[in-house]
């Protein structure tokens, strides 16, 4: 079906249930907001039990559905300093929504902000990206959790598995795909948002990058989409960021790591609560990749990707995700191979899928500590994901009794053919990043965060990576890195980073933020003895972010 089509059928759905679908329309918050930071340290204070995490950006209206939680429950409960300052804040951030919701129909027919948020970035680059380019020898024969044998035959074949992407810059991940160079870059956003009563809202967030390497500057539109709708039922058809999984650092289906996709998108903005099954949101994308000729091959695939998110218990939330990517040119786009790659792949079928489920627990006994973890497969056995990829942390949001000491720890580890793919060789990068998780396949990542809030506007961060390629899946390579059976082994690459930040107001609708970062790369592109040290500066001034 072509989007046209699809967004014709998608709005006539949305306006069918009018009772249903018009609350009040939001725009999104972008993904890099304290936002999500306010909400969750609420949380950690017991004041909010009915979020979801794993299905975001959330919209305005959702996050103030969650302040209004928080309120009414700090009302009838003796609230911290700073949770208190938290609940202030977000008011602050959130005028329009504070005033409309569930007061619909006070909203103006028509409103616009032609500014609504504004950032000037300043990055300073010392040193290069690494390639994930790297074959990889896989064994086959996989069992589950790593146990057992056989769901998916041996690979008989003496040739590797081909890993592809970059990681774009080195200290700054999940950042729209946006790519800063070597040396001064200059990053300039601002968004604008419009409103039409409480039926339908846009954005827009034009951003202008400027680079010392190569001296020009370029125009490009980060987001820019338009929403019908809300509450239950949401259309959405532009450009935007998603992120589906309860991951901090990543998740493995789909992030904001790589460049934001011209999508058509259906959800629940807000938390649908029912009478008779779990309260739930869902997430379904509709998009395209761009146009792609590897090895002589060229692709340009549709993605669809899906989150259900469903939570039995207040303190419980439990997700099913998927990702794929089906036809194009250069693939067979019959409908018996569209059917295959539906209910099962097949050796020659036209799609390429990444799925699993995610788990999220949090425990009111322990200062609201939460556990988490992502399962996700590139194959199947049955209905089962095999060819397993993690995610998987803990986050206390109370050190101390005042809440103004959090501690996050976060393991990822991809399997050897994790966005790899033999229908679709470019695999599972969208302009030459990785969609999922920033860190790529075949790789472990450990990640370790504290962060003290000495007010809700002044907050210092130290971060801590250990990042491991070539533990496993390692074969022989010339010196351009290509597989080859007289060359030499690949090494183990260590990267071992650490990164400060601390953001304070600067005035009272600015803030500042100042951020450095330091890695020590060992065995760099798994070569052996080469060492490197990347250093990042980023200074910005941000607008009512």
């Amino acid at each position: 079906m072509k989007f046209s089509k699809f967004v014709v059928v998608a709005t006539s759905i949305v306006l069918l249930f009018p009772c249903l679908a018009f609350a009040l329309s939001s725009p999104n918050i972008p993904l890099d907001s304290p936002i999500y930071l306010y909400l969750e340290k609420l949380s950690g204070f017991g004041l909010i039990s009915s979020d979801v995490k794993g299905i975001r950006p959330f919209s305005k209206a959702e996050a103030v559905r969650l302040v209004k939680e928080a309120e009414a429950r700090s009302a009838s409960t003796a609230s911290s300093a700073l949770a208190t300052e938290l609940l202030e804040r977000l008011k602050e951030l959130l005028p329009r929504e504070i005033s409309y919701y569930d007061r619909e129909d006070a909203a103006p027919a028509f409103d616009f902000d032609p500014l609504n948020t504004a950032r000037l970035r300043y990055v300073y680059l010392d040193g290069a990206p690494r390639s994930y380019f790297r074959p990889v020898h896989d064994p086959g024969n996989d069992g589950v959790f790593g146990i057992g044998s056989g769901l998916r035959p041996p690979n008989p074949y003496p040739s590797p598995v081909q890993q592809r992407g970059t990681e774009g810059t080195p200290l700054f991940e999940n950042n729209d795909g946006v790519v800063y160079h070597r040396g001064t870059n200059v990053d300039l956003r601002g968004s604008g948002e419009l409103y039409f009563g409480s039926i339908a809202s846009a954005a827009v967030e034009p951003m202008l990058l400027w680079s010392e390497a190569g001296d020009e500057a370029t125009l490009r539109l980060n987001r820019g989409y338009a929403k019908l709708g809300g509450r239950v039922l949401e259309l959405e058809v532009g450009r935007d960021e998603n992120w589906l999984g309860p991951g901090y650092r990543g998740a493995l289906t789909l992030t904001n790591n790589a460049r934001n996709f011209d999508l058509i998108k259906l959800s629940s903005p807000e938390l649908v609560k029912t009478k008779y099954l779990w309260d739930l949101k869902y997430s379904l994308v509709f998009s395209r990749f761009e146009k792609t000729v590897t090895n002589g091959e060229e692709r340009q695939p549709f993605l669809f990707a899906g989150k259900l998110a469903m939570k039995p218990l207040d303190d419980l939330e439990f997700g099913i995700n998927l990702g794929r990517q089906v036809g194009g040119p250069g693939v067979n786009n019959s409908f018996g191979d569209i059917i295959r790659g539906v209910v099962g792949g097949t050796s020659d079928d036209n799609s390429n899928t990444v799925a699993g489920f995610d788990l999220r627990l949090r425990f009111p006994w322990l200062r609201n500590t939460e556990l988490y973890g992502e399962f996700s497969g590139e194959d199947a056995a049955a209905f089962w994901p095999i060819v397993e990829s993690y995610v998987a942390g803990f986050y206390i949001p109370r050190l101390t009794e005042s809440g103004s000491d959090d501690l996050r720890f976060e393991y990822f580890r991809g399997n050897r053919i994790l966005y790899t793919n033999s229908t679709f060789p470019e695999g599972y990068l969208y302009h030459n990043m990785p969609i999922g998780h920033s860190q790529g396949g075949a790789t472990q990542d450990f990640f370790l965060r504290y962060s003290h809030w000495f007010s809700v506007r002044n907050n210092l961060a130290l971060e801590a990576f250990h990042t491991r390629r070539g533990d496993y899946g390692r074969v022989t390579v010339n010196a351009a890195g290509r597989f080859d059976a007289a060359g030499t082994m690949q090494s183990i690459e260590r990267k071992n980073a650490l990164r400060a930040t601390w953001t304070f107001p600067f005035s009272k609708e600015w803030n500042a933020l100042l951020l450095y970062g330091q890695e020590w790369i060992h065995n760099y592109e798994l070569r052996a003895g080469d060492t490197r040290m990347n250093r990042l500066l980023r200074a910005e001034l941000s607008y009512r972010y």
